[in-house]
């Protein structure tokens, strides 16, 4: 099967700092924000968020890796940090590919078990073939795609792609 590139390194860290100026723009008054990635490849698209944000705004961010089983997503789902550090905070939380939409509806269930000020989500690839009644507020770019279609989205250091094959 062929794979067609849908983003190169270049447009990845453009729309990473569109969404990042986004997010400051929807967050503005606050002093302090949670970006929270799904793992593995939401929590690297969440860093580079989150160090962007730091690079072009005032805001105190705080970084937090969310392990979901993508497989299993009602199994307990942990953070890298405690309820207690996002608590009362505006939240954003990332995830490279939105598919199915399960992950991410798992996850936004999970932190909406303590009191938040606002809670947003973000995805670098919205793919519109949603079986979660789920929207995502900020996103790199959306796709429509077949269901036997599949986006990979690769994280390295100075090369970073995504491709639908």
């Amino acid at each position: 099967m062929s794979q067609n590139t849908i983003l190169s390194h270049q447009e990845i860290e453009h729309k990473i700092k569109r969404i990042a100026y986004q997010i400051y723009e929807t967050f503005v008054e606050e002093e302090t924000i949670v970006i929270a990635g799904i793992a593995s490849n939401g929590s690297v698209l969440a860093q580079r968020i989150a160090s962007t944000l730091e690079s072009i705004s005032p805001l105190k961010v705080i970084f937090c890796e969310v392990y979901i089983n993508k497989q299993n997503p009602l199994d307990t789902i942990t953070t890298s940090i405690s309820t207690q550090e996002y608590q009362g905070k505006g939240v954003v939380l990332v995830d490279d590919v939105l598919n199915s939409g399960s992950t991410l509806m798992y996850g936004v269930k999970h932190f909406l078990e303590v009191p938040l000020k606002k809670f947003k989500t973000a995805v670098l690839v919205d793919r519109n073939h949603k079986q979660f009644p789920i929207k995502v507020d900020f996103k790199g770019i959306s796709l429509s795609t077949s269901s036997q279609e599949h986006v990979s989205v690769v994280f390295e250091e100075n090369e970073s792609y995504a491709v639908l094959s």
